[in-house]
């Protein structure tokens, strides 16, 4: 038997047998016992005393924690022995558990073995994706954490393209043995409605999860209707469809529509502002109709997500929303006019410096020159 435990969960490893009396129970664990469990005596199978049994079980029985990897976490189900079940409840299972087991029971009547193969794994509980530009270009940055084994990363984009995909996996393990997976993608030049799908999957034949993104931006003006798309790829089907906005504060609930039920729910701010075409959205198209959108008010981020059962789909569009024309040049554009100001006052102030320089020099000059003016202080002189 082979049985596929989870992290921190609880595993069983079942164990059954002929039941009898005097049972001994054993469990084995690479050949040395982790767990022992013995009981004497009689036991009667008469069902009607099964309270006296159990007062017998607890007079007569003995746990004996074999090995400190389990001590503390295993146990077995003393009531269940007379039924033949000697299964072992092993709580709190980690990577350490794994391994093969073995059952041993022995009974007045004989001896009984089952080997248990013991399989642990930390499965894949989420999956992200985002546009990076830390590195100085931009890139798609995959990442999931704390997964055992160790998780397979490939991309694609939606639609295909011809060049190479070159990604950079980075798998790093924690102290219990847990993976972190960090795998980027450049974003391909000149393609700039690609969609890029990361898809991670275990080696154990779990589900495997595949997470999209595609960004985009888009311009409208106040007071005029707005379309803001938004595509599932083809292979979501039926999907949960969820609405948000942020300016730069945490993400606003738009609304949300269920595309089993038929179900929408939108929050008060937008209700006349946003429109949905639920017909639409089982078939992929969750387009945003925006209505009579503001600059103050409607200019930031979009994001519109797809979701189902281990599949997700982003698309982030980035809306800005222009003022009519002459409230933009008011309010959305500095003015430059006190620097023109500036400048021709300078100007007008040198051009008048330069005036009285002239004026000035042009009187001292005359004075020299005029003869009658030379007469006249030699007269006074005499």
């Amino acid at each position: 038997v082979t049985v596929t435990c989870f992290v921190s969960e609880e595993c069983v490893l079942p164990c059954s047998f002929q039941p009898d009396s005097e049972e001994t129970i054993e469990w084995f664990r690479q050949d040395v016992v982790v767990y022992k469990f013995e009981r004497g005596g009689d036991d009667d199978d008469d069902d009607d005393d099964d309270d006296d049994d159990d007062d017998d079980d607890d007079d007569s029985s003995e746990e004996h924690f074999e090995h400190e990897q389990i001590a503390g976490r295993a146990s077995i189900f003393p009531h269940l022995i007379s039924r033949g079940n000697a299964t072992l409840i092993l709580r709190r299972s980690g990577l350490k558990d794994r391994g093969t087991y073995r059952c041993h029971v022995s009974t007045s009547r004989g001896e009984h073995n089952a080997k248990v193969i013991v399989k642990v794994e930390a499965p894949i509980r989420g999956l992200s994706l985002e546009l990076s530009r830390l590195s100085g270009y931009e890139e798609m940055k995959c990442t999931v954490r704390n997964v055992f084994p160790a998780p397979r990363v490939t991309w694609a984009t939606e639609p295909p393209t011809f060049e190479d995909l070159r990604p950079v996996t980075r798998m790093l393990a924690d102290k219990q043995g847990l993976y972190t997976v960090d795998s980027r993608l450049k974003r391909l030049k000149g393609q700039p409605d690609l969609i890029y799908i990361c898809k991670v999957k275990t080696s154990y034949g779990g589900p495997a999860w595949t997470t999209s993104l595609r960004e985009r931006e888009i311009k409208g003006t106040q007071g005029r209707d707005l379309t803001i798309p938004c595509y599932a790829p083809p292979y979501l089907n039926n999907p949960f469809l969820h609405w948000s906005f942020s300016n730069g504060e945490d993400p606003s609930h738009i609304l949300t529509y269920d595309s089993q039920s038929g179900d929408s729910v939108s929050s008060p701010p937008w209700d006349n502002h946003v429109e949905l075409d639920g017909f639409r959205v089982p078939f992929g198209d969750g387009s945003l109709r925006l209505m009579d959108p503001k600059h103050s008010e409607h200019t930031g981020s979009y994001t519109c997500v797809f979701s189902m059962a281990y599949n997700t789909h982003t698309e982030r569009t980035d809306v800005t929303i222009d003022a009519p024309g002459g409230e933009r040049s008011i309010s959305n554009h500095p003015s430059y006019w006190w620097i023109v100001s500036l400048v021709i006052a300078v100007l007008v102030l040198a051009l008048a410096g330069m005036l009285v320089y002239l004026k000035v020099k042009g009187r001292t000059s005359k004075a020299r020159n005029d003869p009658e003016e030379v007469t006249e202080l030699h007269l006074v002189k005499g």
